[in-house]
């Protein structure tokens, strides 16, 4: 299948068709959710300040100002330039605020407070509006007021301590896994806040801070038996933190391969192992207290043959396999090109392939909502708009 082609100009669908979205994140956690919303047919105005957002800078791009980074999670979304330190662009916003949806920063409480954007200030305007507010700390905390970027929450979630384990020396991984979780938790919250809106008519203000996004994300498996009061254990899952957990060297390079059930044991001793059969690796629990012996054998087996040679015989054993793929090599995947996960889209400055949303909506499709804007292209358009208001809410739906 070739990839989609989408215009910019085509009409939006979507499950968030005709919600209205005033971004002013920064970044990558906040406009990773926003760009989602985006997709998946919400009306996102990007609010920036006369510089740009700084992601604009920050990786390569045909032009100034339009970097990949920011161009991949700022698609769809239209550019109006405010200082909000000027009372016109600040009564702007608030004319803006009140057709919104939804409400959404990435500032310090103490920052959009000062700038007359907080909670209760926005609500005040619009009653209906879900408020999220994205931190690197929650407001609970002693630690409400640092600030906080992706590597800075990796630290403090036990990331590199992790990967101390594994490797030997503290290392961060390698994505922004901090700024893209907590990303997808402000999007999962705030259409919850929406639900939520939808059967009740009520506002309400959202917290989403990357530290305990991260804290939460880590001890999904790791808290173990720490969980248990009296711990029963260190906070640590074995088998994700042995060092010899990593992809297997084969006798051509490198290959993932998870003989994990008893079914997959079973199969792969009796292809390839026979005189380990009914050892005591051969059961789950008895391969789990043991897991750095396994994947021991494992490595030692694997180098055997070459990686095509173990992806057809596992593969026709049903065990999970895959070889070690680069990050461009994604581009040119055979199953996400026959599943037209590409979309090519046009844009004043070239075309761009972008990677389309991952999910699959039978009556409401989402779809890659368009380029990425310049700096303030659509300051005139937006303004303009404020002087002749729809009839009703936001989009002109009339609200509850």
């Amino acid at each position: 299948m070739e990839p989609r082609e989408t215009d910019a100009a085509t009409a939006r669908g979507g499950p968030l068709s005709g919600i209205r979205v005033i971004d002013l994140t920064a970044m990558v956690m906040g406009p990773y959710c926003t760009q989602i919303m985006a997709d998946m047919g919400a009306d996102v105005i990007k609010i920036e300040p006369p510089a740009g957002d700084n992601t604009r800078y920050i990786s390569v791009g045909p032009e100034r100002g339009m970097g990949g980074v920011f161009v991949n999670v700022n698609r769809g979304k239209r550019s109006v330039v405010l200082d909000l330190r000027d009372p016109e662009g600040a009564r702007a916003l608030r004319e803006l605020v009140t057709g919104a949806d939804v409400f959404i920063h990435s500032m310090r409480a103490s920052a959009i407070d000062r700038l007359g954007f907080g909670y209760e200030q926005v609500s005040a305007l619009n009653p209906t509006v879900v408020y999220t507010n994205c931190y690197g700390y929650g407001r609970r905390g002693p630690d409400a007021d640092l600030t906080a970027y992706d590597d800075t929450i990796q630290a403090e979630c036990g990331l590199p301590s992790v990967q101390r384990q594994l490797t030997g020396e503290a290392t961060y991984v390698g994505t922004i896994m901090a700024d893209k979780i907590a990303g997808l938790t402000a999007l999962y919250a705030t259409t919850m806040a929406l639900f939520h809106r939808e059967r009740t008519g009520e506002g309400q203000e959202v917290e989403v801070a990357m530290f305990e996004t991260m804290a939460a994300f880590m001890l999904v498996e790791h808290a173990n038996g720490a969980l248990f009061d009296p711990p029963l254990s260190s906070a640590a899952y074995p088998r994700a933190v042995t060092p010899n957990r990593r992809p297997y060297r084969t006798a051509d390079g490198y290959l993932s391969a998870l003989v994990y059930n008893d079914k997959q044991w079973t199969a792969f001793v009796d292809a390839v192992r026979p005189h380990w059969a009914g050892s005591h690796f051969a059961t789950l629990e008895q391969r789990a207290a043991r897991i750095d012996e396994v994947y021991a054998l494992l490595a030692e087996t694997f180098a055997e043959r070459t990686t095509a040679q173990w992806l057809e015989l596992l593969r026709a054993l049903d065990i999970p396999c895959a070889p070690v793929r680069s990050m461009d090599e994604l581009f040119d995947n055979e199953h996400l090109t026959a599943a037209g996960f590409f979309e090519t889209v046009d844009s004043p400055y070239g075309k761009l392939r972008f990677p389309g949303p991952p999910t699959w909506f039978s009556r409401t499709p989402g779809r890659v909502a368009g380029p990425a804007p310049r700096l303030g292209a659509d300051t005139a358009r937006v303004l303009d708009d404020l002087a002749s208001p729809a009839e009703g809410g936001a989009n002109g739906r009339t609200r509850r």
